[in-house]
């Protein structure tokens, strides 16, 4: 089926072995960090983030008020109160409506940035174009699924990268999308990644990836 142009919608998250993007509480510690990522490069491929309200209540957990550096975000909440802040937008609207619009709209690529049950609503609105999950080389057991049961969606791989932190890179496409297939290019070289000699560590004080959400809109 051959893709459309235009704004693409992207649900870009960091994901276990076993399948989870968070742990049973909304943990994250488990999330390895690479230096080879180029976080940088990856926020640059974004004008927007929309994410569900438990994912924005982790990133206000962690001391920051939800705000992501040059892009604007938009949180989905059928319980905290429509607001505006700096960098922030808190809407009441049906996330399918105002996501559609967005699309419509000229500007970079739209950050999906949690979590499942917001990924799970949109993918069945036909709305997502890309699915692009870093699989960690961690087991942990339980935790919040990448997206709740229901119905199938075949993907279409269109980039992979292996990193030697042991983190698999992967992108996706969502047949009948919009956009040019992905390609992941937050992935520094790795002769260029190692110059520095640090190695990577075990767990992320900052995940700029997807955090976990649990429902859409609450």
């Amino acid at each position: 089926m051959m893709r459309t142009m235009g704004r693409r919608l992207r649900y870009q998250v960091a994901m276990s072995l076993d399948g989870f993007i968070a742990g049973p509480n909304g943990e994250y510690d488990w999330i390895v960090m690479d230096p080879a990522i180029d976080f940088g490069a990856l926020f640059k491929e974004f004008d927007t983030a929309v994410m569900g309200r438990k994912t924005y209540e982790v990133a206000i957990a962690q001391g920051e008020n939800g705000a992501m550096p040059g892009l604007d975000v938009i949180v989905f909440s059928r319980t905290l109160p429509a607001a505006t802040q700096p960098g922030v937008r808190i809407v009441n609207d049906d996330p399918r409506e105002i996501v559609a619009e967005l699309k419509k709209k000229p500007g970079r690529d739209i950050w999906l940035f949690g979590g499942g049950e917001l990924f799970r609503t949109l993918l069945d609105a036909g709305l997502v174009d890309t699915v692009e999950p870093a699989v960690m080389p961690v087991l942990i057991g339980a935790g919040i699924p990448l997206m709740p049961p229901g119905a199938s969606t075949k993907l279409v791989l269109a980039d992979q990268k292996t990193l030697r932190s042991g983190i698999i890179a992967l992108a996706y496409t969502v047949p009948g999308g919009s956009g040019p297939p992905p390609r992941i290019r937050y992935v520094k070289r790795r002769s260029h990644a190692h110059k520095s000699g640090r190695r990577p560590s075990d767990s992320a004080a900052d995940v700029p990836f997807a955090l976990p959400d649990g429902e859409n809109q609450a």
